[in-house]
């Protein structure tokens, strides 16, 4: 389903897909993502508030999630609404398993508000991105 001309789905259908996508995100339903995006879904899209797949993953600790979004081709740098990275999020949560994943996928520790080296130091996580 191309989101952009999502095969004849309603603005309302299409919406609810993409609500359900994000909930199999925040729950680290990897498998039926991965369904959802061999289905037209974009990896990238966003919920209302501006957050990707990749950011409620992240936010909600699902490492494997995370990487499979990635080698999907998810952005981690992609900033929700509040300009916050998925990132920043992993650490505030105290994902290490996935700050590690995000930081193998070559993401920006100097992108968002606050940044992941902010957030870092913040919350005690800095040797985390030490290499």
């Amino acid at each position: 389903m191309d989101m952009n001309n999502s095969g004849g789905l309603t603005a309302e259908q299409t919406e609810r897909v993409v609500a359900i996508a994000m909930d199999l995100a925040r729950e680290g339903g990897t498998e039926q993502l991965v369904e959802f995006v061999a289905h037209g879904l974009p990896v990238d899209v966003r919920d209302p508030a501006g957050n990707t797949l990749l950011m409620l993953a992240a936010y909600h600790g699902h490492a494997d999630t995370v990487r499979t979004l990635i080698r999907y081709g998810a952005d981690p740098d992609l900033r929700n609404g509040r300009d916050q990275s998925p990132l920043a999020g992993a650490l505030f949560k105290g994902a290490d398993d996935v700050v590690t994943v995000l930081l193998r996928a070559g993401a920006d520790l100097d992108s968002g508000t606050p940044t992941a080296r902010a957030a870092a130091a913040m919350f005690g996580r800095d040797h985390l991105l030490a290499s």
